[in-house]
C-alpha cells in the first residue's frame, strides 16, 4: 500500500490572487507559490492581503522549499513575508527568482533562503519528492507547469498558462511533454488555471498586441507616447520597444518596478533593447514629443503610481497635455475597474487622448479560454481533477466543462476552496480537513489589521465617530467636568451646538439615574453613556457612528 498524499490550499481557490497550496509526501511539505492579493476597496487602508501561512509556521520543520511557477505578484508576492516566519530553498526559472530576488533583497532576507534555479523540462529532487518543470506560456516570460512524482502517481500543476502557437519568444507550451507523461504513466491528479474558464474561444496571441501596438505609434506619429503595462510583462515591454524603434523613437522606463525588470530582463538577454534606444526619464523633456515613447507603471490605477500621478499633475518627470496619447496595455484585474476608471479620467480631462483594452485590441490574456482549457484537459486524461486559480464562477465553470468532455467522471471532478485539504491515496482523493485560510491583511506591517479593525473603519468612513468625555466624582456619582461632545463625521459641529447640548444632557441623566441605581464602577459607567450617546444619536439623525465613551475619576 503506497504513502498517502496530501494537497493543501492556502489560497487563490475563490479569488483573483493568493495563490498558495502545499503538496505533501511522505511527511515532508513542498510549497507551491506564495502570491499576494490586492486589496477590495472595503478593505480601508489595507496596503495587500496574504494567505493564512497558520499552518506552514505549525509545520515549518517539515518544509523541503517552495516553487514559485512565475515571476507575477499574485503568486511570488508573499515570498518577503513568509521568510520573516520560515526558512527554505526557492526553486523556479531564472527570471523568477530575479524577480523575486528584488523583492526579497528590499525585505532584507536573502540569507534566508537559496534561490535554485531550473531550466525546462528539468527533473529535480525536493526532499521525497521528484519534480519535473514543465514550460508553459504565460504574460511573464519562463513559466513552468509542475508535475510532482509521488507515491500515489503524478500530480500535475499547470500553473498560469495559454496555449499560444506565436508567442513572441517562440517559446511553447509543451503539450509533448504533457502527453508523454500522461501517456507513460498516467496523470493520477491535475490542478489547473480556471481564472477564464468562463470565456468561450482561444485567448488572443501575445504578438497580435504587437500588430495593434504597430498601428496606434503609426496613427499618433508627432505625439509623445505613454504606455502603461505589467513591469514584469517582459514581452510586452519588447513589443513596444520594437514598435518604438520602428518609428525612430527613443524609450524611457517609468516607476521603480519597470526600471528594475527591464535592466534585468536585458541583463539575461530577455528582453533585446539596444543602448541608444534607451534614453533615462530625466531627458524626456529634451526631446520632441514625436521622438519619445515612455513605458510606464500603472496600469490598474494604482493610488501611487506613476500613471495615477499624471493623471493629477503629481508627476515628476511628465506632466500630460493635449499633445499626449496614453495607452493602457492591460485589462482592469477585477476590484480594480474604479481605480482604471479614475485614471482614465483624470487623463482626459489633461487632454490626453487615451487608448485602453476597451477600444483597441492592445491586451491579450495570459490565461487559457475554453477551447484551450479543453485541449489541456483531454491531452491530460486525467484521472481527478481540481480546478484552482480563479474566483469561485471560474471553478466551476472549469469543473463543468471537464464533465461534459467526459475526460473525467463527474464525481472525479471536485470544486474546493482555501483551506481545504485532500487526501489522495489507494482508493482516491478525499476531502479529509480544513486548516486556516483567511485574509491576512497588510497595513503598513503584517498582521496589523484584522476583521475587527477592518469593522471599525468602515463605520468610521461611513458613520463617522462620537466622542462623550466627562469626569466623574466616583464617591458621590457627581460629575466634575463634561460631558463634552466632540464629533468628526456625524454632524459638523459648529452647525450643531444645539444638538451636542441636547446628547450632553441625555448622558448627563443617564449618568445620574444609573447611579441612583448603584452602578458605580467606571466600566458600568462607561456602558451607560455608550447607550445613552448612541440611542439619542440614532432617534435624532437616524445614523450610527461609531461611540467612543472617556469617563475619568476625579
Amino acid at each position: 500500500m503506497a504513502n498517502p498524499v496530501r494537497i493543501t490550499f492556502l489560497g487563490g481557490l475563490g479569488e483573483i490572487g493568493r495563490n498558495c497550496a502545499c503538496i505533501e509526501v511522505e511527511g515532508r511539505i513542498i510549497i507551491l507559490d506564495v502570491g499576494l492579493m490586492f486589496p477590495d476597496t472595503d478593505m480601508l487602508g489595507v496596503d495587500l492581503v496574504l494567505p493564512d501561512f497558520t499552518y506552514l509556521r505549525a509545520n515549518a520543520d517539515r518544509v523541503d522549499g517552495a516553487i514559485i511557477t512565475h515571476g507575477h505578484e499574485d503568486h511570488m508576492g508573499g515570498l518577503s513575508y513568509l521568510l520573516r516566519e520560515l526558512t527554505f530553498p526557492i526553486y523556479g526559472s531564472a527570471l523568477t527568482l530575479g524577480l523575486a530576488r528584488n523583492r526579497i533583497e528590499e525585505a532584507g532576507l536573502l540569507d534566508r533562503t537559496e534561490l535554485i534555479a531550473v531550466r525546462d523540462g528539468e527533473r529535480r529532487q525536493i526532499g521525497p519528492c521528484e519534480v519535473e518543470f514543465v514550460p508553459v506560456t504565460h504574460s511573464v516570460p519562463h513559466g513552468f507547469a509542475t508535475a510532482f512524482h509521488t507515491p500515489q502517481g503524478t500530480i500535475l500543476h499547470s500553473g498560469d498558462f495559454k496555449l499560444d502557437m506565436t508567442p513572441v519568444d517562440g517559446r511553447l507550451t509543451d503539450l509533448a511533454l504533457i502527453g508523454a507523461m500522461a501517456k507513460d504513466e498516467g496523470i493520477r491528479l491535475f490542478l489547473s488555471d480556471s481564472t477564464n474558464a468562463d470565456e468561450r474561444g482561444h485567448s488572443g496571441s501575445e504578438t497580435s498586441v504587437g500588430k495593434v501596438l504597430f498601428d496606434l505609434f503609426h496613427q499618433h506619429r508627432g505625439r509623445r507616447i505613454v504606455i502603461a503595462c505589467f513591469a514584469s510583462h517582459i514581452h510586452r515591454v519588447q513589443q513596444i520597444a520594437d514598435a518604438a524603434q520602428s518609428f525612430g523613437r527613443k524609450v524611457a522606463t517609468l516607476g521603480m518596478s519597470m526600471k528594475k525588470n527591464v535592466r534585468l530582463a536585458r541583463e539575461m538577454g530577455l528582453l533585446r533593447i539596444p543602448d541608444h534606444a534607451l534614453v533615462d526619464i530625466d531627458d524626456v523633456r529634451d526631446l520632441d514629443p514625436g521622438e519619445v515613447c515612455v513605458i510606464s507603471t500603472g496600469s490598474q490605477g494604482e493610488p501611487m503610481s506613476a500613471l495615477a500621478l499624471m493623471a493629477t499633475r503629481n508627476n515628476r518627470w511628465l506632466e500630460i497635455g493635449p499633445d499626449d496619447t496614453v495607452i493602457l496595455s492591460s485589462h482592469p484585474i477585477p476590484g480594480n475597474e474604479m481605480n482604471v476608471s479614475k485614471v482614465i479620467d483624470g487623463l482626459v480631462r489633461l487632454g490626453a487622448e487615451v487608448v485602453h483594452s476597451g477600444i483597441e485590441d492592445v491586451h491579450a490574456s495570459g490565461h487559457a479560454k475554453q477551447e484551450e482549457l479543453k485541449t489541456m484537459l483531454s491531452i491530460v486524461n486525467p484521472e481527478y481533477f481540481v480546478p484552482v486559480h480563479g474566483e469561485y464562477r471560474h471553478m466551476v465553470a472549469h469543473a463543468k466543462l471537464a464533465k461534459a468532455m467526459g475526460v473525467v467522471d463527474a464525481e472525479h471532478a471536485r470544486v474546493c476552496v482555501d483551506g481545504n485539504q485532500l487526501t489522495l491515496d489507494d482508493t482516491g482523493l478525499h476531502h479529509t480537513d480544513d486548516v486556516p485560510a483567511g485574509y491576512l491583511y497588510v497595513d503598513g506591517i503584517v498582521g496589523d489589521v484584522g476583521q475587527g479593525v477592518l469593522r471599525d473603519r468602515k463605520v468610521l468612513a461611513e458613520e463617522g465617530v462620537v466622542v462623550v468625555v466627562l469626569t466623574l466624582d466616583v464617591a458621590n456619582g457627581a460629575i466634575i467636568t463634561g460631558p463634552e461632545v466632540i464629533t468628526r463625521g456625524w454632524v459638523y459641529a459648529p452647525e450643531a451646538e444645539p444638538l451636542l447640548s441636547e446628547c450632553a444632557d441625555e448622558v448627563r441623566r443617564a449618568v445620574k439615574e444609573a447611579y441612583a441605581e448603584g452602578s458605580t464602577e467606571i466600566e458600568s459607567v462607561q456602558r451607560v453613556v455608550r447607550r445613552a450617546a448612541g440611542r439619542f444619536v440614532s432617534e435624532s439623525t437616524k445614523r450610527r457612528p461609531m461611540i467612543v465613551p472617556v469617563v475619568m475619576e476625579a
